[in-house]
């Protein structure tokens, strides 16, 4: 499990931290009337006296693991350049199976992102991606997530199952049968989205008290 470093955690006045979000179309808040997504309101519940907080969301729709692998980097790394310390948070799934990529190109994907973060001294946290109405889908997707879970569970990295608790949830399905798509949901389907991830060891990665 990462820990900030105590040269972070010592320094005077609040910790100046750069929280970097990267993903998809869900991380990018697409189909929200209020344009906040889960992102926007997970930040703006993330509060504390000692947090000097500087988040950037970097998600773009239709984005697979293998196009995040390719840019989280380069966009990343120049964001965090003048902050004492370094958070990344990285939201895919659905669009790897658009992509028909493989259940084994999809971990290792998400494995290489994970280890080159953490080699470089970033925290990682991943979100997982949520159910859609089709269930052919979601056996596919079902999969994914296993996948993600395994990956992050061998590197202790946070994971927000988001499929599970989603997938017989009235709420969640009843804001993707009135989406346009019916796939990205308005903003009450957003707001559960941000409940998972806030109720799911938000606090404890970001080591700041409840």
């Amino acid at each position: 499990e990462f820990i900030a470093s105590a040269d972070a955690l010592a320094a005077d006045g609040p910790r100046d931290v750069g929280l970097i979000f990267v993903g998809d179309s869900f991380v990018a808040g697409y189909g929200d009337p209020k344009a906040l997504g889960w992102v926007n309101r997970v930040v703006a519940r993330t509060t504390h006296p000692d947090l000097d907080l500087t988040a950037y969301n970097l998600g773009i729709r239709g984005q697979s693991s293998a196009d995040l692998l390719t840019r989280w980097r380069s966009e990343g790394l120049p964001r965090w350049a003048e902050r004492r310390e370094r958070r990344l948070v990285v939201g895919i799934g659905q669009a790897d199976l658009d992509q028909d990529l493989t259940i084994a190109r999809s971990r290792l994907n998400l494995a290489n992102m994970l280890d080159d973060a953490t080699a470089r001294g970033i925290s990682p946290f991943v979100v997982g991606p949520p159910p859609t109405l089709d269930p052919e889908f979601n056996r596919g997707l079902e999969l994914l997530v296993e996948a993600q879970s395994d990956v992050c569970g061998r590197r202790s990295v946070p994971y927000i199952d988001c499929y599970y608790p989603l997938l017989e949830h009235d709420q969640w399905l009843q804001a993707l049968a009135s989406s346009a798509d019916q796939r990205h949901p308005g903003q009450a389907g957003y707001g559960l989205l941000a409940w998972l991830v806030l109720h799911g060891g938000w606090e404890h990665w970001l080591q700041i008290a409840p």
